[in-house]
């Protein structure tokens, strides 16, 4: 990192961090390097606020780690070297817990189970009037043909799937 040229360098009043660190004092303030890290940390993580998968998280740690390098002074091939071991670090360390804590949690219910079985018809079923009703495993269901004809009450017909509350149904062939 470029430090401006100022009248404490003259004097010798380089704090020890910066010592330690290895700034460069030049004039002009920053150098392309830091601001190249500073855009890696940005665009990551607003590539990352704008998905909801976790996908460049760890671009940001590892772009962290690159930047810190680069102020301490190393070569850019380090930089990136760091850079690129701390984000396999950061991803493989951490992605199978955010994996299991973000996948979709599929809640199964026992309404599954009626597909395949057979129902019985208890009011006539009209996909065009929007009404009908069967009774499968003792309970009462919403339904409506898979074809768009009428369904006469008392008629078997056989649970095809279930598209929110309601039962889609076929005739059963005897």
């Amino acid at each position: 990192m470029k430090i401006r040229y100022d009248e404490d360098r003259e004097r010798g009043r380089l704090n020890g961090w910066a010592r330690v660190c290895g700034f460069r004092f030049e004039k002009g303030g920053m150098i392309l390097e830091t601001m190249i890290w500073v855009a890696v940390i940005v665009i990551a993580a607003i590539l990352e606020g704008m998905s909801a998968q976790l996908i460049s998280i760890w671009f940001v740690g590892g772009g962290i780690a690159g930047m810190i390098a680069q102020l301490c002074g190393a070569p850019v091939w380090l930089q990136v070297l760091i850079a690129a071991v701390v984000t396999l670090v950061l991803l493989l360390a951490t992605r199978p817990l955010v994996k299991k804590f973000l996948q979709n949690k599929e809640t199964h219910t026992n309404a599954d189970r009626v597909v395949g079985q057979t129902a019985v018809v208890t009011e006539d079923i009209d996909n065009l009037a929007a009404h009908g009703r069967v009774e499968v495993l003792g309970n009462d269901w919403a339904a409506r043909s898979t074809e768009n004809v009428r369904i006469q009450k008392g008629t078997k017909v056989q649970v095809v799937r279930i598209e929110g509350v309601k039962l889609i149904v076929t005739p059963v062939v005897s």
